[in-house]
This record gives C-alpha cells, sequence and structure tokens, in this order.
C-alpha cells in the first residue's frame, strides 16, 4: 500500500505541469446576494467546484474555449462558453427546471436550504462518492452526516441483510424518506436481533444506488405536520440525477484487512477478505428542448467478513463472524418532457435485486440440532436472501391560474424471500435436505397525491400558500416456506386408551431450517389498511428579515383512527450575517403493518444455548389472553432552537432540539414456558419463549447539532475544513405494562433490552473533514469520533464501548479531462470497537456498534465523464 501511494504521488506531481486555463469570478441572484455552494462545473469533464461563502469561485478548466455549467437550486442552469475569458461573473436566474424538485422543509419554490427556518442538510453525493470508500448509502451517510447512524449487523437474521438506520438516535420508522420529494415505501423486514432499531421497521436506503443520486437533504426537525406519519426524527429527502448529454460512471475495488491486530483474540483465516467490486453508470438524453430521462446502471458484489474469536481463549458460539456477503444490480430512471405551455408530465423510479448470504450461528458436531451423518464437524448455516425492491412514481406539473399543481401517483415494493442453505432438518434425521425454502414477507405502498401552491410576491414581503390531499394503501404478505423448512417431523398424534388424541415427540431433535424457521402456514396473512391525509401550510415574508411558517395535517386511518398535528417554525436574520431560527410541532407515527400483524417462530441464542420462541401478532389470542392492548399511534413533541452566522469564508450553524415521544412501539422480552400466566400456551405450542409489540415507554431526546465550514481560495488551490458534531440524551420513561403483567416490567422490556434503545442514540458523533485542490491534485482527510457506547451481554454484564477515532484517507487525481483516479483507506489506522467476550448479542467479541468490525478497508476508483 505504501508503494503505490508513493508511485502515485510520483505520477501527480509530473502530471501538475499540465497546461490550465484558470479562470475566477462570482456568482449572484438577481438582487446581486451572493450564492454560496452554487455549483461549475466543465462541461464534459471531471473538473468542478462550488462557490465559496461570498459566491466566489476559481477553476482550472481544461482549455480558454471550455463550456461552464452553472447550477443553484431554484435557479436556472446556465451554459457559458469561456471564449478565452479568465474572468466570468453570473447572474443566475430564478426558475425551476423540470428536473429541480422543491427543498425538503418548504413547500416553496422560491427559498434555498440556506434560508429554511429549520436545520436542513445538503450532501452532494456525487463530491461524497468521489472522495470515500464507503460504497452504499447508509455507510455513506454514517460518516457523513453526524445525526446518521447505521451499523453492519452479524448474526441477526434478516438485520444481516438490510441495515437498519436512525436520525437523532430514534428510531428507523421515525424517519420519513422521500425520493424527489415524494414518499417512499418502507422495508418488508421488522428486525428482531441485532443492536439498533429492535422491533422497527425501516427504509431501505441501500435499495437505492449511489451512482443515481444528485444530492440527498436531510431535514432535522420534526415534519409530521408536513409529511405524515414517521417523520418525528426528521426528514431524508433523496434526489435523483438530472444531467443530461454526459456519460458518468465508477469501477471501484476494496478489500478488509482481516487480522484487527495482536490486541485482540481473533483467528482471522485470511490476510485480506470481504473484496468488493462497484461498476456503475449514468447517462442522460435530452427530450425536447427542456426534457430530460436520465438513466443509472449500478452493480456491486462483495464477499464475507470474518472475525471469529479465539477458540483457546473463549467459548465458541460462531465459527463465523462477520458481514454478509452480497450481489446488487440495481437500476432508476428520472424522467421529465415538457408539453403544452406551463406543464410536464414526469417519472421516476427504479428496481433493485440483492442477494445476500449470511452466515448463522454455529451448530456443534454433537448438538442435538445436527446430524452427524451429513455433518461430521458441525456446520454454519447460510441464511441467504432474495430481496426485490420495485418503485415507479409519475405525475403531472403544470399551473392552474398561477397556482402550482402537481397530480402524483407512486407505488413501492419490497420482497424478502429466505433461502436456508448448508442447513439441514433434524427430525428428518440423515433424510434431510440442506436447503430449504423458508419462506417470507413483501410490503406493497400505494401512494395518490394532488399538492396546490402559491407565491405571492406582493403579499407582505412575499408569501407561500400550499395544501393538499394524499391517500395511501398498504399491504402486508407473510408468505409461508416449504413444509420441510418448519415442520418436526417427529411430533406424532398418539390415541391412548381412552381414545383421547395427544401428540408426543418422539425424537426429541428440534424441526425446521436450522438458523431460520420457515413460516408455517399458520403465519401466512394478508393484511391491508389505507389512509387519508389532508395537509395546510404557509410561510410569511414579513419583512426580508423575518419569516414564519406554519403547517397542519389531519389524517385518518382505517385500522386506528385519525390525528391532528401542526407545526410553527421562525427564522430572523438579526444582522446579514447572523440569523435565530426555531421551531415547535407536533408528530406522530402510526404502527406498522408488520409491527401489528407480524408471526413467527424462530430460533434465538442464549449465552450460546438455542432457544425456540414465538412472536406473536397484536391480535392473537395469546396477547389478548394477557391483556395486551391494541397498537396505538406513537405521539411526539418537538422543539428546536438555532443559530445561523456567515463571516466571509466562515459558517456556523448550531441546532438544538428536545423530541417528547409517547408510547413508543417496542419489542418485549421473551416471556418463557415456565412463566404462571403463559407458560400454558406456549407449551401448547411447543415453543420455549413468546414476545410481543406493544406500546410500552416514553422517552425524552435532547441534543444539540453543530456544524463549521471555512474554506480559501490560495492562488490555484482550494481549502476546505468542515467540523460537524452530534451531541445525544435520551431519558427512558417508566415501562408501561398490562394489568395481567404487572410486576415483570424486568422480562417486558428489562435492562438489556433498555440498554439497546439507549444505544440507538450514541452519546456524541463528531467529523472533521479537511479537503484540499490543487489543479489536478485532491486531498482528503477525514477523523470521525464515535461516542461511547454501553450495552448489557446475556450474562447481565454491562459491556462498554469506550470512545473511538476513525481516520480516512483519500488521494486522487485527474488523469485527464474524462479520467480521475482515486486510492485511499476507510478506517486507516485499523481501529475497532472495545473487545467484550462471546456473550455478546451477535456471539463474537464486538456488538455492531460505532465504526463496525471490520478494521482497514482499502480502496482504489476509476472514475469517468464523456
Amino acid at each position: 500500500m505504501k508503494q503505490l501511494l508513493l508511485s502515485l504521488f510520483s505520477l501527480m506531481v509530473a502530471f501538475t505541469t499540465q497546461a490550465q486555463h484558470t479562470v475566477s469570478g462570482k456568482v449572484t441572484d438577481e438582487n446581486a446576494q451572493a450564492l454560496i455552494g452554487a455549483t461549475i462545473l466543465e462541461k464534459g469533464t471531471n473538473k468542478g467546484t462550488v462557490t465559496d461563502f461570498d459566491g466566489t469561485y476559481k477553476l482550472a478548466a481544461s482549455s480558454p474555449n471550455a463550456t461552464l455549467i452553472f447550477s443553484y437550486t431554484g435557479f436556472n442552469t446556465q451554459e457559458i462558453a469561456l471564449n478565452g475569458r479568465t474572468e466570468l461573473n453570473v447572474t443566475m436566474q430564478e426558475g425551476i427546471d423540470l428536473g429541480t424538485v422543491q427543498i425538503v422543509g418548504t413547500r416553496s419554490l422560491n427559498r434555498t436550504a440556506t434560508q429554511t427556518p429549520v436545520a436542513v442538510d445538503i450532501i452532494n453525493v456525487g463530491e461524497v462518492v468521489r472522495d470515500v470508500g464507503q460504497l452504499d448509502v447508509n455507510q455513506m451517510l454514517q460518516y457523513v452526516a453526524p445525526s446518521f447512524n447505521a451499523s453492519r449487523q452479524s448474526g441477526a437474521d434478516g438485520a444481516d441483510h438490510i441495515d437498519p438506520a436512525t436520525l437523532r438516535g430514534l428510531g428507523p420508522d421515525q424517519t420519513l424518506v422521500l425520493v424527489n420529494g415524494k414518499r417512499r415505501h418502507q422495508s418488508s423486514l421488522i428486525n428482531i436481533f441485532g443492536s439498533r432499531g429492535r422491533g422497527n421497521t425501516g427504509t431501505d436506503l441501500n435499495a437505492i444506488p449511489a451512482s443515481a443520486i444528485e444530492r440527498i437533504e436531510i431535514l432535522r426537525d420534526g415534519a409530521s405536520a408536513q409529511y405524515g406519519s414517521d417523520a418525528i426524527a426528521g426528514v431524508i429527502n433523496v434526489v435523483l440525477k438530472s444531467s443530461v448529454e454526459e456519460a458518468t460512471g465508477n469501477v471501484t475495488v476494496g478489500t478488509f484487512k482481516a487480522d484487527p491486530g495482536s490486541d485482540f483474540d481473533v483467528t482471522a483465516p485470511e490476510d485480506y477478505d470481504g473484496r468488493s467490486l462497484n461498476v456503475n453508470t449514468n447517462y442522460g438524453v435530452r427530450i425536447a428542448k427542456d426534457g430530460f430521462a436520465n438513466f443509472t446502471l449500478d452493480y456491486m458484489t462483495k464477499e464475507h467478513t470474518n472475525r471469529p474469536a479465539d477458540p483457546s481463549a473463549f467459548d465458541i458460539y460462531r465459527q463465523q463472524y462477520g458481514d454478509a456477503a452480497a450481489d446488487v444490480f440495481s437500476g432508476f430512471v428520472n424522467a421529465a418532457v415538457p408539453f403544452g405551455e406551463n406543464s410536464s408530465f414526469y417519472l421516476f423510479g427504479g428496481f433493485t435485486h440483492r442477494f445476500t448470504d449470511a452466515y448463522a450461528w454455529t451448530r456443534s458436531p454433537d448438538s442435538e440440532r445436527n446430524v452427524p451423518e451429513i455433518y461430521p464437524n458441525g456446520f454454519n448455516p447460510h441464511i441467504t436472501s432474495n430481496i426485490d425492491d420495485q418503485s415507479v412514481s409519475a405525475g403531472i406539473r403544470t399551473k392552474y391560474k398561477n397556482w402550482d399543481v402537481d397530480v402524483n401517483n407512486t407505488f413501492g415494493k419490497n420482497r424478502f424471500h429466505y433461502i436456508i442453505d448448508g442447513t439441514l432438518n433434524a427430525s428428518l434425521l440423515e433424510r434431510s435436505p440442506t436447503r430449504f425454502d423458508a419462506g417470507g414477507f413483501q410490503l406493497a405502498q400505494n401512494t395518490t397525491s394532488i399538492n396546490f401552491s402559491r407565491f405571492f410576491a406582493n403579499t407582505l414581503a412575499g408569501t407561500n400558500f400550499a395544501f393538499g390531499v394524499e391517500h395511501r394503501v398498504e399491504n402486508y404478505e407473510i408468505f409461508a416456506g416449504e413444509e420441510g423448512s418448519w415442520r418436526n417431523y417427529g411430533i406424532v398424534e398418539v390415541v391412548d386408551s381412552n381414545g383421547f388424541i395427544t401428540t408426543t415427540d418422539v425424537l426429541g431433535r428440534p424441526g425446521g431450517s436450522q438458523g431460520f424457521p420457515g413460516f408455517q402456514p399458520a403465519d401466512v396473512l394478508d393484511e391491508f389498511r389505507t389512509n387519508l391525509g389532508v395537509y395546510a401550510d404557509a410561510e410569511f415574508d414579513f419583512t426580508d428579515k423575518f419569516m414564519v411558517a406554519t403547517a397542519a395535517r389531519y389524517e385518518n386511518y382505517s385500522d386506528f383512527g385519525s390525528t391532528l398535528n401542526g407545526k410553527l417554525a421562525a427564522r430572523f436574520a438579526v444582522t446579514d450575517n447572523i440569523a435565530l431560527r426555531g421551531s415547535v410541532s407536533t408528530g406522530f407515527r402510526a404502527p406498522s403493518l408488520a409491527q401489528i400483524y407480524f408471526r413467527s417462530t424462530f430460533t434465538d441464542f442464549v449465552s450460546g444455548v438455542p432457544v425456540d420462541k414465538i412472536i406473536a401478532g397484536n391480535n392473537s389470542p395469546i396477547t389478548r389472553a394477557l391483556g395486551i392492548p391494541q397498537l396505538k399511534e406513537e405521539t411526539a413533541t418537538n422543539a428546536s432552537l438555532g443559530i445561523t452566522a456567515s463571516f466571509g469564508s466562515f459558517t456556523a450553524t448550531i441546532d438544538g432540539y428536545y423530541v417528547d415521544i409517547k408510547d413508543r412501539i417496542v419489542l418485549t422480552g421473551a416471556f418463557e414456558d415456565s412463566d404462571p400466566d403463559i407458560g400454558d400456551e406456549l407449551q401448547a405450542l411447543n415453543v420455549g419463549a413468546a414476545q410481543f409489540f406493544t406500546n410500552a415507554i416514553d422517552t425524552k431526546t435532547k441534543g444539540v447539532d453543530i456544524i463549521l465550514s471555512w474554506s480559501k481560495m490560495m492562488g490555484d488551490a482550494r481549502f476546505r475544513a468542515t467540523f460537524a458534531a452530534n451531541f445525544n440524551d435520551m431519558e427512558l420513561g417508566d415501562i408501561t405494562t398490562s394489568p395481567k403483567l404487572k410486576g415483570k416490567e424486568d422480562v417486558y422490556f428489562g435492562t438489556r433490552e433498555q440498554k439497546f434503545l439507549l444505544a440507538s442514540a450514541p452519546n456524541s458523533k463528531m467529523n472533521l473533514t479537511l479537503d484540499y485542490k490543487l489543479r489536478n491534485f485532491n486531498f482528503n482527510l477525514r477523523f470521525v469520533r464515535f461516542g461511547e457506547v454501553v450495552l448489557e451481554d446475556w450474562l447481565g454484564t454491562d459491556d462498554v464501548y469506550e470512545a473511538k477515532v476513525v481516520t480516512d484517507l483519500t488521494l486522487g487525481y485527474d488523469l485527464t479531462k474524462n479520467l480521475s483516479l482515486r486510492i485511499g483507506a476507510a478506517n486507516l489506522l485499523n481501529v475497532y470497537p472495545d473487545q467484550q467476550d462471546t456473550e455478546t448479542e451477535t456471539g463474537g467479541l464486538w456488538d455492531a456498534v460505532q465504526m463496525g468490525t471490520n478494521g482497514s478497508f482499502y480502496f482504489a476508483r476509476l472514475g469517468f465523464k464523456f
């Protein structure tokens, strides 16, 4: 690696003397106000920059006759030929290109992200993908946005295949995801195991390839009154690419260093593992004068990683511990076609097919769950999956009597199909197959909406009104696996001497596919619900320094009733450089169909001992017998207060927040078959324990987000430094049980489950990024500090993961105007969380926390643009 870096540096030095044509200037709006962060690209090349905090820029173009493309959200894109000029000042005209969507958090088409009354992060995905080693969206955001947290799981069944992610430490299902401003469907997976999002559903961001994304907007504020259910923690809006007449793409290869070092009791079987390859391309074509169609194809393959504990030092529950292997293929499109004078038809969506292979816990040779005739040395079952994700959104934007009208229909579906390989059904003895179709689940969602918005330039200093109606249909299915994946063939019916039929286990062996028992016919379901939402919001610019935004939304669900929520936000410019902003709102999250209806029998490992458990649906006889009430919505009160400052090339934003959530839905602990209240029912089902979904606890979360940024042009060089941090604290309220289970709070939602909930909100995460660019050379150095995490293992011992700092380094060089090369390392210094023992949730030496448990990742990326 060292020799490769030296060779690349020599190559860079040799090329830095190439002829360049340097151009500089300033980008402003029609009122001569500087536009901060406007994008300038040289057409047909990888060269580009963004404006400084006073609107200035400097770019080393390939030739004096190059064409520059100037773009900024809410303004019309301009293409300008240099014609030999070395100074080019540009005035951007307000307007909405067909490819432009509203900034999340506002429905005004006349407001930029810096003018919103709440905190909105704008992440240029193309720039981030170019300079970091992370290949998927979740991991990319984990290292870029401090309030966003995502950890790859291991030994957590479905969570190994779809990464759960959180914003501000709240649940994965408490963050709403939009694509081009339209609600995206959630995953069909409900997280049962793992260190994050237990008992929650969420949206699979990794089903959207980073190569299809222009930018990601993160609204760090409650927004249920604007966008509906799930927006308690905030909103993530994914904006797809809309570029035309250029082809871009990347080829990335990488590998992990498998040896954590002598400080860890790990027996790494290889020096390097987890090898990956990502190939993608994006191309846009112009349709008519102002229309476009942009297409993306993306393929990624990655191998397993493996960090097993040393068997001479620990009881080994897993011979294979690490990330799942995966093959992922995606295709996305984003298009708009104008018709008439002020109308356009738009369409966007895509598909992703993912095959994932994750190792389950080891079955030892002498286990009752093994058949030595098939696996003399024991075995490691593979939980594999076929995950298909499809979406399509189509609509018409037009104008009617000066109102902007958007009529839309969006459909999305996620299907998760389990195939268990390298396994067996122990009750079939040596006749058992080693591969089973275990069934799975599917979620489909269709949303139809009509939205109206109008800006009144002469009312006050500008006023925007918006209103709309949204109707949503959701469908959740569980489909059964083949019989051998779930049946215990040793259980037979016996007729006694009195003619009564009883069941008995003649083999004393567990049934079903080891690693993941399949869904049974009794688990099969096909449930629907509908929702109708009506909203109105208004934004009043009383002066050019003071604005107020209001919103209200009414929603009615077919399965639990209605809710009404509101929001009030304001922004006041104290001076030309300093502004105050704040908001207060109410919010809600409807229980997901999976939380209401999901039911399954599965195998859990408690200190390495397998236990068959059942998750009973909210409407099941068991939950009714225990007095578990019908699930109801979570409700929230949000408040935020912040300050923004801009002094030349330095900007700062500091936002404090408070989120009070009532009746959070959790997955309870396991009630065992020895329990006097539920034992008989569990024994009749031949399971060892049962769990339920219930509204069990209130939480209060408070914290601060800080973002500081400074940039400087130094001759032909540009230097940029950014510090971003999130400080977060969650308090848990009293546990609410049913009257019949009073006094069983330690099982209902015990300290172990409480600490998993708290761990989703680490007390701090900080990010310092230093970026330097000189002509064709680019240097990116990043430090990320992960705060302390405390979990409880199966023995009731606290596992303390102290704060750690991870270093990422990327060196880049533009080989030609069309080709660029990046090499680097994520987690350069091979940092791991603190080692525990194998009584963790995962059965390995670590839980899935902080930076994960894979160590250094070395990568090389070749980018092209034509």
